[in-house]
């Protein structure tokens, strides 16, 4: 396993759950999805311009400095993002809806062991974690990271090129959070999410071979990746109002965060620890993909069979409706 990538799935997980719950009680019913996409785009915009810190770094050093020392200054330059985080989070207060079950007395006192402890909120936690945020932590892994390392590693693609296909197929795609976002508000959110898992099991290894045979080509690359990062928009896009949308009110937030870090810190982690270990056992230079096809693969048929619809939701009937809640 990758510890790095647990860990930031882990840290993640909480912040996220947070960040997803607080767009979704400030923006109404009917455009939760378009509105909590823009969160989404956060971790591809991230990794696009951590891309592009590093090359104009890498450049500006040199190969063999950045490789001694210079590798640090993005860490460095990444402090002043820490500090306006912070701040960020620091000012914001509590959202409405957790505002008004306090005032209700409906609050949770024990969130962990209410989520965990109560049948029937450990099965949506689980439905949500086999049904929907494994699944899409393998597809936005294997979409971006395993990706690049494939065209680095695998390919041998010199860096600068794998540099710009990434940076360019990211800036392509990343708008498609929001167009799927939306998209969910008007059609629903689940097929959306599940078509980007089945896409992304059943195309996986022919688009791999399709880059091993053009990997003297930027554009045919680009367009690859693109097309991978493409699934990602689609089951991340409308997750966070799905997620938001699943749970009761009074264990939202814990029952949010668990599933989604336990996808994108476990499931997400594994990607490159089993698909190396499965590459170096079976010699094949596309079976290392096996693992997220059979992830995203066990997704799509456990959320489509027991994932309901959440859409048309409206996460205010706990407290009374939305213009009690809103103190109209």
């Amino acid at each position: 396993m990758n510890p790095g990538r647990l860990l930031q799935g882990l840290a993640l997980g909480g912040e996220y759950g947070g960040a997803a719950i607080y767009v979704a009680e400030h923006v109404p019913d009917n455009r939760r999805g378009f509105y909590t996409s823009f969160i989404q785009i956060t971790a591809t915009g991230g990794f696009f311009l951590s891309l592009l810190v590093i090359l104009a770094v890498r450049l500006a050093v040199g190969e063999e400095a950045f490789r001694a020392w210079g590798w640090r200054i993005p860490f460095l330059l990444s402090i002043v993002l820490v500090g306006v985080s912070l701040w960020i989070r620091m000012s914001l207060r509590e959202s409405p809806l957790f505002t008004r079950l306090k005032e209700k007395g409906k609050a949770s006192q024990a969130p962990i062991r209410e989520s965990l402890g109560d049948p029937r909120n450990l099965r949506l936690m689980l439905l949500a974690l086999f049904g929907a945020t494994a699944g899409q932590g393998v597809v936005w892994y294997t979409g971006q990271f395993y990706a690049q390392s494939f065209l680095l590693n695998t390919l041998e693609v010199p860096f600068l090129t794998v540099t710009i296909v990434m940076a360019a197929a990211l800036a392509l795609a990343t708008p498609f959070f929001v167009v799927f976002g939306a998209l969910s508000d008007r059609i629903g959110r689940k097929w959306i999410m599940m078509a980007g898992n089945l896409l992304g099991a059943v195309t996986y290894i022919p688009l791999y071979s399709l880059m091993s045979a053009n990997r003297e080509n930027p554009v045919m690359l680009t367009l690859l990746v693109f097309i991978q990062v493409l699934y990602v928009t689609m089951v991340y896009g409308p997750v966070a109002a799905f997620l938001v949308e699943f749970f009761p009110a009074r264990i939202r937030y814990t029952s949010l965060s668990l599933p989604y870090h336990i996808g994108n810190g476990v499931f997400d982690g594994l990607v490159p620890f089993v698909a190396t270990w499965i590459a170096a056992e079976t010699g094949h230079a596309y079976a290392g993909l096996y693992y997220p096809i059979g992830v995203a693969a066990l997704t799509f048929v456990i959320g489509s069979i027991y994932l309901r619809e959440t859409a048309r939701t409206s996460i205010w009937e706990e407290v009374g409706g939305a213009q009690e809640a809103a103190g109209e």
